[in-house]
């Protein structure tokens, strides 16, 4: 079978995998759609994300949907032939985050394709990809595979606008509108916050924003724009850079809420701390996503405006083709693998 395999920093290669067989416990999927994540991205371009350095070949991808293949021994679930989607976290249920109640920081989870530990936990972008049969989760009804595949960067995004508390009746901003920003903002319009303003350099970007029911586009490259909201009650941070943060920092109001969502670069960031201070700011990271995976799967299913943000599905073989057009925020918002035979 075909797979998705980076070997190391600019070295992505389409490779002849052996197909899996399930272990106990085990279901084997057969993937019909991936999502390009930011975080394929990086492993592609830098070799690693934040501080996860790849140290050896790893198959990327976590955003999968296909159908149900078969099930090893003592496993159990949807019935063969059933379209879902793969929830890609296995939190080991016994650290005290878990028994907290948050399995998404768990410090001893597993998250398909990962480098986060040695050895890494390969990832789901091949033909047939084997998991625990509890993360196998039904699409409902009317939900296409395809925009079932946006699931899991829609339970991050989610996750972020429930970090950030009571967003009904608010005014939100967000900062970066790529695939998760823009998918901030379709969760901040569905948790009904009163106005989503979004700030980014590029133009397309910003077309896809408001496709997603962005309320207030604003050029981050321009100062004088008149879109510049004034003491929004929060800001979720999505572009992953210093300067995203900056600009939440200074435009919540007192009191406020700023989630930092968007991974920053390794080492040392400069932020406005004494804001945060003088300011009395909540300061919060969002990672990953905990109960959200299956309400984004119901939102989906209520929401066909989403198959708007999916600019282009590209065949496996042609993945350097489809991570180069993902990678390019001028002419793309998410884009598809396509493993289907």
């Amino acid at each position: 079978m075909l797979g998705c395999v980076i070997h190391g920093q600019g070295d992505l290669r389409v490779d002849e995998l052996p197909v899996p067989v399930p272990g106990p416990g085990e279901a084997l999927v057969a993937v019909r759609y991936g999502g390009v994540c930011g975080s394929d991205l990086h492993y592609w371009r830098h070799g690693g994300v934040g501080d996860f350095r790849l140290r050896e070949p790893l198959v990327l991808g976590h955003e999968v949907v296909g159908t149900v293949v078969s099930y090893g021994d003592g496993a159990s679930g949807p019935a063969t032939g059933t379209p879902v989607a793969v929830h890609p976290a296995t939190p080991c249920g016994a650290c005290p985050e878990c028994a907290d109640g948050r399995p998404n920081v768990c410090r001893d989870t597993r998250y398909l394709g990962s480098a986060a530990r040695q050895p890494h936990v390969q990832g789901a972008f091949a033909a047939r990809v084997t998991v625990p049969a509890g993360q196998l989760r039904p699409l409902p009804a009317g939900l296409a595979p395809r925009r079932a595949a946006l699931a899991e960067p829609l339970a991050v995004a989610m996750h972020a606008v429930r970090r950030a508390g009571a967003t009904a009746g608010r005014r939100v901003l967000v900062t970066g509108a790529g695939p998760i920003g823009a998918l901030v903002v379709a969760a901040a319009k569905a948790a009904g916050a009163a106005s989503v303003t979004v700030t980014d350099p590029q133009p397309r970007a910003l077309e896809f924003a408001a496709a997603a029911g962005a309320d207030t586009l604003v050029r981050a490259d321009d100062p004088d724009d008149a879109g510049w909201p004034v003491d929004v009650e929060a800001a979720i941070e999505a572009s992953g850079t210093a300067a995203g943060l900056d600009t939440c920092l200074r435009l919540v109001r007192r009191g406020g809420v700023v989630v930092q969502l968007g991974m920053l670069p390794r080492g040392h960031s400069p932020f406005a701390g004494n804001l945060v201070v003088s300011r009395e700011i909540e300061l919060r990271g969002a990672f990953r996503f905990g109960t959200e995976f299956d309400d984004a799967l119901r939102l989906l299913a209520a929401e066909p405006a989403f198959d708007a943000l999916i600019s282009a599905v590209v065949p496996v073989r042609e993945a350097e083709s489809a991570f180069t057009l993902a990678a390019d925020r001028g002419r793309s918002c998410k884009v598809l693998l396509d493993f289907g035979d």
